[in-house]
C-alpha cells in the first residue's frame, strides 16, 4: 500500500463521515441516531461527522423499513458513496422490516437491496448501540488495510 492510500485509510478510521438515511419508519431510530450528535454523546469529539452528501461519506447509516418506493433511492445513495464504504442497518425495521414486514409494500430489511456490514438491533436502537455499530464498521476498515 502506497503512502497516499495509507493516509486515506487512516483518515477513514480516525474521522469517519456518516450519511444517515431513513427509509420510512416511526422515527424512533432516527431520533436515537441523531441523539448521538447531541452533547450527551457528542461523537463529533471522536471525529464522527454527519454529512448530507453521499460522495463524502464513508459509513452509511440506514433506518426504517425498505419499501418499493424508496428502494431505488437507497440503492442510488449507496452507489454514489466511494469505496471502501460500510453500511449499518439500524433498528428492527432496518434489519428485517420490523412490525411492517408482512405489509404488501414492504421489501424487508436493508440487506434485501444493498449489502450490510453491521446490524444494530433494537426498537428503537439505543444510541450506545449505534455508536458501537459505527466502531465495528471502523474495525472493518482497519481489517482491510
Amino acid at each position: 500500500m502506497n503512502m497516499i492510500s495509507q493516509f486515506l485509510q487512516t483518515s477513514r478510521i480516525k474521522s469517519p463521515w456518516v450519511l444517515h438515511f431513513d427509509c420510512g419508519s416511526c422515527n424512533g431510530c432516527d431520533i436515537e441516531t441523531l441523539a448521538v450528535l447531541t452533547p450527551v454523546y457528542d461523537v463529533e469529539r471522536f471525529g464522527i461527522i454527519n454529512v448530507g452528501n453521499p460522495k463524502h461519506a464513508d459509513v452509511f447509516l440506514v433506518t426504517g423499513t425498505v419499501n418499493h418506493r424508496n428502494k431505488r433511492v437507497l440503492k442510488n445513495l449507496y452507489d454514489q458513496m466511494p469505496a471502501p464504504r460500510a453500511v449499518i442497518a439500524i433498528g428492527a425495521c432496518g434489519l428485517s422490516g420490523g412490525v411492517f414486514r408482512d405489509a404488501p409494500n414492504v421489501v424487508g430489511g436493508v440487506d434485501k437491496v444493498i449489502p450490510v456490514d453491521v446490524y444494530v438491533p433494537g426498537c428503537p436502537a439505543k444510541p450506545e448501540a449505534i455508536i458501537d455499530g459505527v466502531v465495528k464498521a471502523l474495525a472493518l476498515f482497519a481489517a482491510k488495510s
